[in-house]
């Protein structure tokens, strides 16, 4: 497990994600661009959620599992702000996702990234081993269409 980062601390209490702060960074990012607050919010509120704060309990990092907790897990929604970057914030939080107690013995877990490889490869995921089993229904424009 990596090592607590000096000043910050991570939690996997619904009630310390700041929902807000959450969303204003997730809803600038290339996978969810312009998400809506009451989606996000539904998202959330189904998934077992990881945040990185300050001491002074300021979110500065997030990702979330979502998960049956019994057989398989999707990674989604990873960040660290880019004030809080190159402290090894993303690895302490990677390592207390990949410990915590509800996602051990899962058959699958899956994530889909653009330009992280490097982090998550140090934490057993790869490349899809039989990629002619998967199949996805892609809509990478569905927050446009949708009342705000």
């Amino acid at each position: 497990m990596s090592k607590a980062v000096a000043g910050y601390f991570i939690s996997a209490e619904q009630k310390d994600m700041d929902i807000s702060a959450i969303h204003a960074q997730i809803s600038k990012t290339y996978w969810a661009a312009g998400i809506p607050l009451d989606v996000f919010q539904r998202a959330l509120h189904n998934s077992l959620c990881f945040g990185v704060f300050t001491a002074e309990k300021q979110q500065v990092g997030f990702a979330r599992m979502i998960t049956d907790y019994a057989t398989f897990a999707y990674l989604a929604d990873v960040y660290v702000s880019e004030a809080h970057q190159g402290k090894g914030l993303s690895k302490w939080l990677m390592s207390n996702i990949m410990a915590h107690p509800q996602l051990q013995g899962l058959r699958r877990m899956l994530l889909a990234t653009r330009d992280a490889h490097g982090l998550y490869a140090q934490y057993q995921f790869t490349g899809l081993a039989q990629p002619q089993t998967f199949m996805e229904i892609w809509q990478p424009n569905v927050y446009r269409n949708t009342k705000e």
